[in-house]
């Protein structure tokens, strides 16, 4: 069975340094308890890999505002102007990623994958400096996985395997990166006996959980 631990145990895990996969999109799903326990240990160095850098204030925007994150692999900059900022500025490094291209690199860590073939940017700069490869007389860009030392993600319900299950549209990003992680942490709202979810409500297996942590919120 997975272990309950706290969210300052789990920033405790998470070195200076650390790839971070990180579940939510604009917010929605976002593991905000764990995150506010890595801004309390100023937990820096960062390289996160999201779909999105959230607002300043919410969501991994936090770890941005306070000069946490190093280097980022994320699709969407455009409602946080701190990291629009030091992007600019040369403090962040920053590569930007069709999401789905996104999404399918993580997962493709996750299954054990080298990367994936994607015409998703070919005649634009996302094909530069990448290997094309042609298959069946279609040009692909060979896209490397995206590897992660830890996943941070946020669930609704975990029961004590480490199943989850996730409330509407925050399951977005987050069974996914749940998969990358060499080691995987869930903040999750409740935390149920083994049987008590339905095996067709569970989202992410328990497989790829290592942790439960559960939300300030609760």
């Amino acid at each position: 069975m997975v272990k309950l631990i706290t969210a300052d145990e789990a920033a405790s895990m998470i070195k200076p340094g650390s790839r971070v996969a990180i579940g939510g999109f604009l917010a929605a799903g976002a593991p905000e308890t764990i995150i506010d326990a890595l801004v309390l240990r100023k937990v820096g160095d960062l390289h996160m890999i999201v779909i999105a850098s959230d607002w300043e204030d919410r969501g991994v925007g936090k770890l941005v505002v306070n000069h946490l994150v190093t280097s980022a692999q994320v699709s969407h900059l455009g409602t946080n102007k701190a990291i629009q900022a030091q992007m600019n500025a040369g403090e962040i490094a920053i590569e930007l990623v069709p999401q789905g291209t996104l999404m399918e690199r993580v997962r493709a860590f996750g299954a054990g994958l080298g990367g994936v073939l994607t015409p998703t940017g070919l005649g634009t700069v996302v094909e530069e400096g990448k290997q094309i490869v042609s298959c069946n007389g279609k040009d692909y860009i060979l896209e490397p996985a995206i590897a992660s030392d830890f996943a941070i993600i946020r669930a609704h319900k975990a029961d004590k395997m480490g199943n989850l299950t996730f409330s509407k549209t925050s399951r977005n990003s987050n069974p996914i990166m749940a998969m990358a992680g060499k080691i995987t942490i869930a903040e999750v709202d409740e935390i149920v006996e083994k049987g008590e979810l339905h095996p067709e409500q569970i989202a992410c297996p328990g497989v790829f959980v290592n942790f439960l942590v559960k939300t300030k919120e609760s």
